[in-house]
Parts: C-alpha cells; sequence; structure tokens
C-alpha cells in the first residue's frame, strides 16, 4: 500500500435478505472503525404487494428496490458518523448483494415496480434470492439441458436452480408477457446498486458466471432458449447481455447524486458489484485450496477455491475467478438454515418458554439452546430434516420440504430446537462429502454470520464434520469483504489476495471436534443421509405432490 494512502478509508456496504449494513473500514490494516444497519421498510414480500390488495403465490418472495437505495442514504452516513473520521478519507466503496435477486428495469435503470401502471403487477418488483415459485420453469431448463447434453450444465453440479436469473425470466415471460414484454434490462441487485452509484451498469462476473450461465464466455444459446419458448429466444441478446466487470475492478466512479445520499465524496472508486458469500472469502483471507467459508444467516453459503476444474453434483457452480482471480470458486448452499430456527420458534414455541426466557433476560433462542446444551448427542431420539425452504445443495430441489421423525408425546421444544440444528449440520456435511468425493477436499471450515453466536451449534458443526472451525471476527464479514474490494478498486492494493492478507480478520480453530460426540453423530448421519436419499432422490415424492395439491388449493380460492 502506497505510504501517503496510510490514512485511507473505505466503506463495504452489504445488501441481505432483511437489512442492509455499513461499515467503515482502515485500509492499513482492515481494522472497522464504524457501522450501521438499515432494516428495510418492506422487508420481504410473500403475501402482498404494498399498497395494493394483490395476492401472492405459493413460495413467492420480493421486495422493493427503493429500500435498497434507503440504506445508501441512512446506512453509510451513520457509519461514517459512528467511526467519528472524517468522510473526505474515505477513497472507495464496495457493496455486495444476496443473489439471485433480480430487478426488471427500463434501459435507463428505472424498475418496473415504479411505473404507475405496473405497481399492482407482482412480475414487475424485485424476485429476491428466496423466490422459488420458478421451479418449474427450472425444472424445463434442466430437463432440456440434459436431454441436448449442453455442456454448460455439469459446472453447475447436473442442475440449475429456480433461484437463478434464466427461470425467473422464464417465469415472468410465460405468467405476465406485458410486463415481460417492457422489461429493458434483466438486472442482478448485486449491478442494480452499483448503477445507482455510478450511473453506469457494469455487469459483475461473480453473478454472471454463478447465476447467469455464462462460462467461457458463452451464454446458453438461442436455439435452446427457442425450445423452452420461442418468445425467450433473444432473452440474452435484448435484456441480460452486458459488458463483464472483474472482481476488485472499478465500476466507475462516485456521481455527485450518489454523494448526496451517502455523505461521501464525489468521483471516488465504486467496486464492481458482488455477492454476499463469495466476497466474504476475502475478509477471513480464506482464499487457499481446502479452505471452505460458510456464511450463516437465514441461509447458509458456502463457497471455497480450488486449483482445478471439476464437476460436483449438486454444487450451485464453478466459475473461473468467481471469487478470485487465478482460482476455480467453488459455491454450494442451504436455502434454510436461520429461518428454520426463527419459524420454530414463531410458531412451534409454547408461551411458558417465552415467559422463562423473558424472566431470565434472554431471547427464546438463548433460552432454548441453553436447554438443548444439557443433553447427549441422541438424547431426543429425533431426526431432521432441514429442507423447510428447499434444498440447494446437492439436490437442487426447491419442491422439497421439512421432515421430522421420532416426535413422540415427550418431545420438548428444546429437543426439536436440537434437532433441528443437527439438520443443518448434515446438510453442511453432506455437501463437504460431496465436495470431497468429487476430488475438492475441504480441510477447514470457516464461519461468519449472526449464527456464530451460538457456541452449541459451532461445536455441533464441528463435531458433525469431524472439522476444525475457524470465526470470521468481523461483526460484519461481507461489509469487510466488499471494503476489501474497494480498496483494490481505489489502487491502494495490486489484487485482492494482496489487500486480504492485510485486511482481512480471523480466528484460527476456535472449535474443534470431539472425538465421542464425532462418533455418536457419525451413527446419526447415517440415518440423515438414509432420509435425505429417499425422499430427496426418488424414493418418494410425497412432497412434490403435497406442492402441487397446495398449488392447486390456493389458486381455486
Amino acid at each position: 500500500m502506497p505510504l501517503d494512502a496510510a490514512d485511507a478509508l473505505l466503506v463495504g456496504v452489504d445488501f441481505g435478505t432483511l437489512s442492509g449494513r455499513a461499515v467503515v473500514v482502515r485500509a492499513a490494516d482492515g481494522a472497522e472503525l464504524g457501522s450501521a444497519v438499515f432494516e428495510y421498510p418492506h422487508a420481504v414480500l410473500t403475501e402482498t404487494l404494498p399498497g395494493h390488495d394483490v395476492r401472492l403465490g405459493v413460495d413467492w418472495a420480493l421486495q422493493v428496490p427503493n429500500d435498497y437505495v434507503e440504506v445508501l442514504r441512512h446506512a453509510v452516513p451513520e457509519a461514517v458518523e459512528r467511526a467519528g473520521v472524517d468522510p473526505a478519507r474515505v477513497v472507495g466503496i464496495a457493496t455486495d448483494f444476496t443473489a439471485c435477486t433480480m430487478v426488471p428495469t427500463l434501459a435507463d435503470g428505472t424498475p418496473l415496480s415504479e411505473l404507475p401502471e405496473f405497481a399492482d403487477r407482482p412480475h414487475a418488483y424485485v424476485k429476491l434470492w428466496r423466490h422459488h415459485a420458478a421451479q418449474p420453469q427450472a425444472d424445463r431448463i434442466n430437463e432440456l439441458a440434459a436431454r441436448r447434453q449442453e455442456p454448460w450444465l455439469a459446472r453447475y453440479g447436473g442442475m440449475i436452480s429456480s433461484e437463478w436469473e434464466f427461470a425467473k425470466a422464464l417465469q415472468v415471460l410465460e405468467e405476465d408477457p406485458e410486463v415481460y414484454a417492457r422489461i429493458e434490462r434483466w438486472v442482478e441487485a448485486a449491478d442494480w446498486i452499483v448503477w445507482q452509484l455510478t450511473g453506469s451498469y457494469v455487469r459483475n462476473a461473480c453473478s454472471a458466471g454463478y447465476k447467469g450461465i455464462l462460462q467461457d464466455g458463452r451464454y446458453p444459446d438461442p436455439e435452446f432458449l427457442a425450445e423452452l419458448n420461442p418468445a425467450f429466444a433473444d432473452f440474452v441478446k435484448t435484456r441480460l447481455e452486458q459488458p463483464i466487470g472483474q472482481l476488485g475492478a472499478a465500476a466507475g466512479r462516485l456521481t455527485e447524486q450518489a454523494a448526496g445520499w451517502t455523505g461521501l465524496p464525489a468521483g471516488i472508486a465504486v467496486a464492481v458489484g458482488n455477492v454476499d458469500a463469495h466476497v466474504t472469502a476475502a475478509a477471513g483471507n480464506a482464499l487457499a485450496p481446502g479452505q471452505m467459508v460458510a456464511i450463516m444467516g437465514t441461509s447458509t453459503c458456502h463457497v471455497m477455491n480450488g486449483d482445478e476444474l471439476r464437476t460436483v453434483p449438486g454444487m450451485c457452480g464453478v466459475v473461473d475467478g468467481g471469487i478470485v482471480s487465478g482460482s476455480w470458486g467453488y459455491e454450494a448452499g442451504q436455502s434454510g438454515v436461520g429461518d428454520i430456527f426463527a419459524h420454530f420458534v414463531r410458531t412451534h414455541v409454547p408461551a411458558e418458554y417465552r415467559h422463562a426466557a423473558e424472566a431470565e433476560g434472554v431471547s427464546v433462542h438463548e433460552y432454548l439452546t441453553r436447554l438443548a446444551a444439557r443433553q447427549r448427542v441422541g438424547e431426543h431420539g429425533l431426526i431432521a430434516l432441514d429442507w423447510h425452504s428447499g434444498n440447494r445443495s446437492v439436490l437442487v430441489d426447491h419442491e422439497l420440504s421439512g421432515v421430522l421423525v421420532g416426535e413422540t408425546l415427550a418431545t420438548r421444544p428444546e429437543d426439536i430446537y436440537r434437532a433441528l440444528i443437527e439438520a443443518t449440520a448434515f446438510g453442511t456435511r453432506t455437501i463437504i462429502e460431496t465436495f470431497t468425493a468429487a476430488g475438492v477436499p475441504v480441510s477447514e471450515l470457516f464461519v461468519v454470520g449472526g449464527l456464530v453466536k451460538n457456541e452449541l451449534l459451532m461445536q455441533i458443526y464441528s463435531d458433525v464434520t469431524r472439522l476444525p472451525l475457524s470465526l470470521i471476527t468481523s461483526e460484519q464479514g461481507p461489509a469487510l469483504g466488499s471494503a476489501i474490494h474497494a480498496a483494490v478498486a481505489a489502487g491502494l492494493y495490486p489484487d485482492v489476495r494482496t489487500a486480504a492478507a492485510a485486511m482481512g480478520r480471523v480466528e484460527r480453530a476456535v472449535y474443534t471436534p470431539d472425538p465421542d460426540a464425532a462418533a455418536r453423530y457419525d451413527e446419526l448421519f447415517e440415518e440423515y443421509r438414509r432420509l435425505h436419499d429417499y425422499f430427496g432422490r426418488g424414493g418418494n415424492g410425497v412432497m412434490r405432490r403435497l406442492r402441487a395439491i397446495q398449488r392447486r388449493a390456493v389458486t381455486s380460492r
């Protein structure tokens, strides 16, 4: 880093599922000087549109794009104020986003939901990553790609997710052709927010590769798209294709308007957009092969680098330079983790437990964790499948749903809570074993996110996976990762690896496996695996049949 930049500061902004988080970071060593969080006013739309009595269907999840701009207006200035620094010292800003979160826009970036004529049309709104209503379209994409032996399919573990760009766009076309006809740009939210900061649209290499089926410089060809739907043939050319920006590069400079929102100097570097999970690897300097990063929150995303290209069944994707230049970046994930625990607490915990937690001055989650921690492995007699929000890896099927086996009249809330924690750990082990069997071995698990505060959960993950757990110590891991990329975009470091070595923050092997607990979990994992394969690999299609019955019931009312 140049000596005259020793006092330089960066801002990283992480756009999550429910809120945006900004952090002010010192370029010299990655020290976090101030941070702020802004909750999205509209949160996630799952039932109706704001201001309209328009009912949403099963598995819908939408957002309002202006909520993202409000993060820039509120969280960034507040983070700078809390840092107690002169904003003139900030030389770069970078952002990361959930993915695949899609914004349908006009050519100038105006979201269609902001047009009066489309304010009551669900398909005009942002489709959040966990919008899973495009599963029928994803199924057709997968079936056609397999039949045509499309070479790109193996790069995604053999299946495309309903969360991704093509499935969601095809759903718009087939369910609301009028909205689809007005779409001039189909934009990842990660790129849309950078567009608002710089005034220019640059498509980031990470989203394009993992979520947009861009491999070896090519998207799926028009013939393939036409076979899905003739009106879809020109989708890439007319709505998707855009110059690609590499990770750590500058997408442009902060405009006067964006400077007014953020309170930062106009003209500073704005980094190319990125995905929240992938950018976090830099925050822990976890960029070497064998180091898998698990970003644990409402869901979990697993990312890691490898020296060689391998085909991993059920992975979300492998992209050359998808995490850092010079390595193959691998991605997998679990669609529900923290969301599962929150759903259980919200819907299944009786009042006496809530009163007890309040009396002890702790949250219901903390109270249940304390009770669950008193148990020995297997004491509750339960096994669960962590598919309450579908399965992202390795089955890539969002028609799947949660299962609990072993419940009796003696089963207590803390028993189920622990079983759900264990189920998510078994899901991570399934991913790790699949990667290892495919020639991408995992030697260390780096963890970041809100769930790292739960010591029981962390120890269970270490025991179940038989791996040491290292903690990325930043309170805002993705935002720190973004700030590291901002430092590169601003020219303070030559590349992301160098910046991560200086600015990354991690404590190694904080949790290590307990041999006795690990042995007991091996036995439980075999039961999980049997259930996993029975319900997820064709042994019993009851979950898909139930979803079909549910959809018919909802649409007939």
